[in-house]
C-alpha cells in the first residue's frame, strides 16, 4: 500500500530564517521551499560579464545592479527567487526593513541551464511578468551563442527577439544600452561539459 506523505507548508518568515543559515540557496514558492541547482563556471561568467559591463548611469538616469545573491519577492505569487542579474531604475524597493529582497526590477537576466531552461521560460517568466516595473527579460544560453530578449511593448505585450551570432548586438529596450554577444560570451568555453 502506498502512503502519501504530506508536504510541509512554510511561512515566508520561516523561509527567510532558514535562508539566513542555509549552505545553499532555495526558492520559496507559495509555501514550498525548493532547492536551487548549483551553477557552472560558464553560468557564473555569463552573469558576471553582463553585470560588470552594465553602466550605473545612462543619460542622467541612475541604476542599481544586483547579481546572484539578492532575492526578488513577487507578491502576487508569494514567490522568492534569486535572479542571476537584476537592474532597478533609481532606488531599489526593499521588502520590510531588510535589504535582502527587492520588488522592483526593470530588467532581469537569467542564464539558462539544461535543468532550468523550461522553468525560466515558462512558470518563472509568468511570475516575473506580474511585476509592474519589469520591462525586459533576457535569457542567455550557456552552451552556444543564443540569447532571447523579451521586451514589454507600450500596449503590454511581450516581444521576443533572438540573437545567435557572436557578432550580434543586444540593444536593450528598457535602458539606452547595448552590448555585443562577443562581450557577453567573453571567456566562455562551449566545449566544457556542464
Amino acid at each position: 500500500m502506498l502512503t502519501e506523505t504530506k508536504q510541509r507548508y512554510y511561512t515566508t518568515e520561516e523561509y527567510l530564517a532558514l535562508e539566513e543559515t542555509a549552505e545553499f540557496k532555495s526558492e520559496y514558492r507559495d509555501g514550498d521551499i525548493v532547492p536551487m541547482p548549483g551553477g557552472t563556471a560558464n553560468h557564473n561568467k555569463l552573469a558576471g560579464n553582463f553585470y560588470k559591463r552594465f553602466p550605473l548611469s545612462v543619460g542622467g538616469q541612475s541604476y542599481e545592479v544586483f547579481i546572484n545573491d539578492m532575492r526578488l519577492w513577487i507578491p502576487r505569487y508569494s514567490f522568492y527567487t534569486y535572479p542571476d542579474v537584476m537592474v532597478m531604475q533609481g532606488e531599489p524597493v526593499y521588502v520590510g526593513t531588510n535589504t535582502t529582497a527587492v520588488t522592483n526590477p526593470l530588467l532581469i537576466v537569467e542564464v539558462l541551464s539544461k535543468s532550468t531552461k523550461n522553468y525560466d521560460r515558462g512558470e518563472k517568466f509568468m511570475c516575473y511578468r506580474s511585476l509592474p516595473e519589469l520591462r525586459e527579460y533576457i535569457l542567455i544560453d550557456q552552451y552556444s551563442y543564443h540569447l532571447e530578449q523579451f521586451a514589454k511593448t507600450r500596449d503590454g505585450k511581450w516581444l521576443l527577439t533572438e540573437y545567435e551570432s557572436e557578432d550580434d548586438m543586444l540593444i536593450l529596450e528598457s535602458v539606452k544600452f547595448q552590448i555585443s554577444l562577443r562581450d557577453i560570451y567573453d571567456r566562455i568555453k562551449f566545449d566544457v561539459v556542464a
